[in-house]
């Protein structure tokens, strides 16, 4: 059975006549990695804040792991670790430093806070920085640094604020695979905020599109674009081996397979638009066919296409 680890119900913060987070519900399973994807502005941020129990909402309520972070904020601090877009760190003190620092802070001792801090520096592949000063790591060593001072608290929940701003693009796929993997191997339930269509495709479970306060839809890729393309889903191309003209017979047979809507035909290239993945039906019906057939390609739509979509029809 699915557990909900973060319900959040009506939430809603104004600013005098501005809705900034507007009625928003939403719920986050245990172990999942869920995308917030918005543009700048969107109120992701603030939606986090009062996930935190840092900014008091108008109205609604923010539950993580079963607490009221609006009325027992300081009990979400031992449940949630958040990485900002912009990590502070002291330059003069060494990543093994910065760590042991914030693991004290954080009611761990000496010994058992040296111990973890190592272990996590491994964990986000910096144990060859241990003795750095962090004055000299790059934008990506300081993100690895800051998603490991997150796990020393050893968190059920992890949340990133934009995490992959002024990274260069080799350095976003690994940080992305490594919250992957952290997810998968500790079972920690990511809430990533971004507005990097294909770094959220790349690594998030489900999705949230997030625009002026509002959450206009959530679910995965497949069933969102079922919602918004219910009748060509799946776009499949097929290639045949010269041009030919496909008899009208055949297209009328090919009709007959369920849920295909539209097929067109040029040249050599055949199209067929259908709200389910017919592939191996449509394959095997050409080839019985006689017809030679030398490429197939499908094509789903992606979070681009999604999100481009909301935004042409956003009600």
């Amino acid at each position: 059975m699915k557990t909900s680890i973060i319900e959040l119900k009506g939430l809603t913060k104004t600013y005098g006549l501005t809705h900034v987070v507007d009625n928003l519900d939403l719920n986050i399973e245990k172990g999942e990695i869920f995308g917030l994807l918005g543009p700048n502005g969107a109120g992701k941020t603030t939606t986090i804040l009062m996930m935190l129990g840092l900014v008091e909402p108008t109205s609604g309520t923010p539950l993580i792991s079963g607490h009221n972070a609006t009325t027992n904020p300081i009990s979400i601090k031992s449940k949630v670790g958040y990485m900002p877009d912009n990590i502070g760190f002291y330059d003069q003190m060494t990543g093994l430093e910065n760590l042991m620092y914030i693991g004290q802070l954080n009611g761990l001792s000496r010994f058992e806070v040296e111990k973890m801090a190592i272990e996590v520096m491994d964990t986000v592949g910096l144990s060859h920085a241990i003795n750095m000063k962090t004055a000299t790591f790059s934008r990506g060593m300081k993100q690895r640094l800051g998603l490991a001072e997150v796990l020393i608290k050893q968190p059920e929940i992890i949340i990133l604020d934009e995490p992959t701003l002024g990274i260069d693009p080799t350095g976003v796929k690994a940080f992305l695979e490594l919250i992957k993997q952290l997810s998968h191997k500790k079972g920690l339930t990511v809430l990533l905020s971004s507005h990097h269509l294909n770094q959220v495709q790349q690594v998030c479970d489900r999705v949230g599109i997030f625009v002026k306060g509002k959450l206009l839809a959530e679910g995965n890729i497949s069933e969102l674009s079922k919602k918004l393309f219910p009748e060509a889903s799946y776009q499949i191309y097929l290639t045949l081996k010269e041009p030919i003209q496909i008899p009208w017979k055949d297209q009328l047979d090919l009709m007959q397979l369920h849920h295909i809507e539209k097929v067109t035909i040029k040249e050599n290239q055949i199209h067929i638009a259908c709200n389910k993945d017919l592939t191996p039906d449509i394959v095997r019906f050409m080839a019985t066919k006689n017809y030679d057939i030398i490429g197939v390609h499908q094509k789903e739509y992606g979070l681009v296409e999604i999100y481009q979509k909301y935004f042409e029809n956003p009600t």
